[in-house]
């Protein structure tokens, strides 16, 4: 939804207007579907880290290694479509989360085997 737009409002019988829906959605250009979609799973994995505040109770490793894996696929297969202005800070902030979590880990993973590794490589600090 852009700003000009305005919330959509259900229709007579209370269910969501989808077509207004539709419509806001296609004016989103791609590469802010992208970066928006990457800044969450960014986020997320931040947060299943532990990074969000020290002794966080959301630690979750399992977690952050899928959401960090589910990142490495999405910047790696849209890199050349949202060019490297758009890319290089998502890249920056991949390598920064697996970096964290090779840190966060009590026994790391093997260079190349880490979350994401596979599609980006081994990461090294």
């Amino acid at each position: 939804m852009t700003d000009a737009t305005p919330p959509t409002e259900p229709t007579a019988d209370g269910a969501p207007d989808y077509d207004t829906m539709t419509r806001d959605i296609a004016d989103v250009p791609a590469v802010e579907v992208i970066t928006t979609v990457a800044v969450h799973l960014l986020s997320a994995a931040a947060v299943n880290l532990g990074l969000d505040k020290p002794d966080s109770e959301h630690k979750d490793l399992d977690e952050a290694r899928k959401l960090i894996t589910a990142l490495a696929g999405l910047v790696t297969a849209s890199a050349t479509e949202i060019s490297s202005f758009h890319a290089a800070p998502l890249r920056d902030g991949l390598k920064s989360l697996q970096l964290a979590f090779r840190e966060a880990s009590t026994v790391p993973d093997e260079p190349g085997q880490g979350p994401g590794e596979k599609f980006t490589g081994p990461v090294f600090g």
